[in-house]
C-alpha cells in the first residue's frame, strides 16, 4: 500500500496513520536529495522504522508531548534517530526521551528543503507546527483541524491561548495553505479561517 500522500516537484510527504487514536505520522522526503523528516513518532515502531529505512530519514520532530505522539520515541531513539521537542513540552517525554529542543521560528533543514517551526501553544504549552518553505504546506500538530482548534481540556491547554496562536500565526498563512492535522483529513487555511467567530462564541 502506497504511503505517498502529497507531491510537488520539490517534496514528497508519506503518511501512516498508527495508533488507537488514530495519529497521523507524517514524513517530508527532499526529491533532489532522499533526506527526509519524521513528524510525530506516535505509534506502532514497526511501521515507523521500516518507513524511516526505506525514506532515509535522518530524524524525528515532535509536534508536542502527549502521550499518544510519543508512543514510538523510545524505540526511535534505540535505533538511532535523533528526536527534537520544544523545550516546554520535554517534561512530557520524560519517560521516553529526547535529544534536542525545537525553538520558535527555528528553520530545519531536510535535504535542500526547509521547515519553518511556529510555536502554537494552547493544547500544550510547547505546541509546535511547521511550514514547509516555498510549498503550500503546514504540519498542524493538534493546534488545528478542520473544523476548529485542538483540544484545550488536558492539563496545560488553554483555549483563549489556541486561539490567539491560531489567529496571529496561521491564520496570516495564504489561503491555499494545506493544513496537515495530527489526525484525520487535511485542510486549507481558507477553508477554516471565515469559522474563528464560530469557534471562539461556542468556547471550544
Amino acid at each position: 500500500m502506497t504511503t505517498l500522500h502529497w507531491a510537488d516537484g520539490r517534496l514528497e510527504i508519506h503518511r501512516v496513520v498508527v495508533g488507537p487514536y488514530a495519529n497521523n505520522v507524517f514524513v517530508l522526503r527532499c526529491r533532489h536529495t532522499g533526506e527526509s523528516v519524521l513528524i510525530d513518532a506516535a505509534n506502532e515502531h514497526e511501521r515507523l522504522l521500516e518507513l524511516c529505512q526505506r525514506l532515509d530519514v535522518k530524524r524525528v520532530l515532535e509536534t508536542h508531548g502527549h502521550w499518544d505522539h510519543i508512543g514510538a520515541v523510545t524505540q526511535m531513539r534505540e535505533a538511532g534517530y535523533e528526536v527534537a521537542v520544544t523545550s516546554q513540552d520535554a517534561p512530557m517525554l520524560k519517560d521516553c526521551g529526547y535529544d534536542v529542543f525545537l525553538d520558535d521560528a527555528e528553520v530545519i533543514e531536510v535535504g535542500k528543503l526547509r521547515l519553518h517551526a511556529i510555536h502554537n501553544p494552547g493544547h500544550t504549552p510547547g505546541s509546535i507546527s511547521f511550514l514547509v518553505d516555498g510549498s503550500p504546506v503546514l504540519f498542524s500538530g493538534d493546534t488545528l483541524f478542520p473544523g476548529g482548534p485542538g483540544n484545550t481540556s488536558f492539563e496545560g491547554g488553554d483555549f483563549a491561548t489556541i486561539i490567539d496562536s491560531i489567529d496571529n500565526k496561521l491564520f496570516t498563512l495564504p489561503a491555499n495553505t494545506v493544513v496537515m492535522p495530527g489526525h484525520g483529513v487535511d485542510t486549507t487555511i481558507g477553508n477554516e479561517r471565515p469559522a474563528l467567530a464560530e469557534w471562539v462564541a461556542r468556547g471550544w
